[in-house]
């Protein structure tokens, strides 16, 4: 039977933090409850209608994102979640992770997340240093998320995950230590460590010229420091910006980096089956006409999409009750996700799966950009399998974009 993993958003927020592009929205906690409730509702009608199209599909993830998931009352999530699980067919170890911020949850609430089935959490840290969390807009201090995480472990979880940020204004290579010392004495399963980026649009953007932003020797220092560091720790990298103990990579990434099935449900949720890749409407409106239509009959609801005798995507138009626009992938975009998203991991990419895929040897495609890159000791095989090599990750940018097709 063939694997799928779904992705539930959740697109309210306490505050929206000043570095964040997602698609969230703060709500106001008198009327958190009322539009929590409201958008549960139809939620619980889209999973619910799309059951039909995954009825050969097992569940192996589901993954709660936002937002802040951990808005959510016990009961509203367990509601959603029953729903899920009278619908779909959802593998008895499935990973089930939730988002969460901390302050946002209590005592009671987790342990009623995990008798609604999640055993995983993944709790925003960002950093160690107050004053760090205060200039990016983060609602909470470190000590806020010391409460969290231990009521979590209280809770029972058994499998947590602390997002860590280098780069952050104001931030110091020393400083940036102390936030990796702290996050890995607590000994998570799982960390992940991501640059910031500035991106148009948020006021972190807009006010940049406020800040002292590490320079680029220090961002570097920061990015070595993250391996170096976890590593001696016991963690091991295994995919660029994420580090696990034995055991406990995130299934529901690899899920993305691997290429395979997923589908979300939610404002703006994305979707990626048998290479019919679309999104769901981006605003409360939209998403409201458009689970109201579901299950009248309206647009193409089979999931194998349309396309032309190239493989082109076709124009839909999305109107309320129907699927929403798809893009088929053509064999070279595919091609091009294969390599760019498989070499995001440390095990790097199969030849002989590119060849059972495409029916072509990875060589006759991509001959040339591989010889140039072994070159340059930015890719490197071993036995099986290419990967990056160290330096190709500190540029994999650089190295992913040779992977594109004209």
């Amino acid at each position: 039977m063939r694997e799928l993993s779904i992705y539930i958003h959740i697109p309210f927020c306490v505050r929206k933090c000043l570095y964040c592009d997602f698609l969230s929205f703060p709500v106001q906690e008198g009327q958190r409850t009322e539009r929590i409730s409201s958008y549960g509702n139809l939620l619980k009608r889209e999973i619910e209608e799309a059951a039909d199209r995954y009825g050969d599909y097992q569940v192996v993830s589901v993954f709660w994102g936002g937002g802040t998931p951990s808005l959510l009352p016990a009961e509203t999530l367990a509601g959603i979640m029953e729903t899920l699980y009278g619908s779909y067919r959802v593998v008895a170890d499935a990973e089930i992770t939730i988002e969460a911020n901390p302050g946002t949850v209590t005592a009671d609430g987790l342990r009623g997340y995990i008798t609604a089935g999640i055993n995983r959490i993944s709790i925003g840290l960002q950093s160690t240093d107050d004053e760090e969390l205060t200039r990016i807009g983060r609602i909470h201090d470190y000590h806020t998320f010391l409460e969290t995480y231990e009521l979590a472990r209280a809770a029972g979880f058994r499998n947590i995950n602390i997002d860590l940020m280098a780069a952050l204004p104001g931030q110091s290579v020393s400083s940036y230590r102390k936030t990796l010392e702290r996050a890995a004495a607590l000994k998570p399963e799982h960390i992940s460590a991501y640059s910031l980026i500035l991106e148009e649009g948020t006021p972190l953007y807009e006010r940049q010229d406020d800040y002292r932003f590490p320079t680029e020797e220090e961002d570097r220092e920061m990015y070595l420091l993250t391996d170096a560091f976890l590593s001696a720790c016991g963690y091991h990298r295994y995919e660029i910006s994420n580090y696990a103990l034995d055991g406990y990579e995130c299934r529901h990434n690899k899920v993305y980096w691997q290429r395979g099935h997923y589908a979300g449900f939610g404002l703006g949720a994305a979707s990626m089956v048998e290479n019919v890749r679309w999104s769901n409407p981006a605003t409360f409106g939209e998403y409201e006409a458009y689970t109201a239509g579901l299950g009248h009959g309206d647009g193409d609801t089979d999931g194998d999409g349309d396309a032309d005798e190239d493989g082109r995507q076709q124009e839909h138009t999305q109107k309320a009750g129907s699927y929403p626009a798809r893009q088929v992938l053509t064999r070279e975009e595919q091609m091009e996700e294969f390599m760019f998203l498989g070499l995001r991991m440390m095990c790097g990419v199969s030849p002989a799966e590119f060849e059972k895929l495409f029916g072509r040897r990875i060589e006759d495609v991509y001959g040339d950009v591989l010889c140039r890159l072994y070159r340059q000791e930015l890719l490197v095989r071993v036995s099986d399998r290419i990967r990056l090599t160290a330096r190709g990750i500190d540029v994999s940018n650089r190295v992913m974009a040779e992977f594109l097709l004209d």
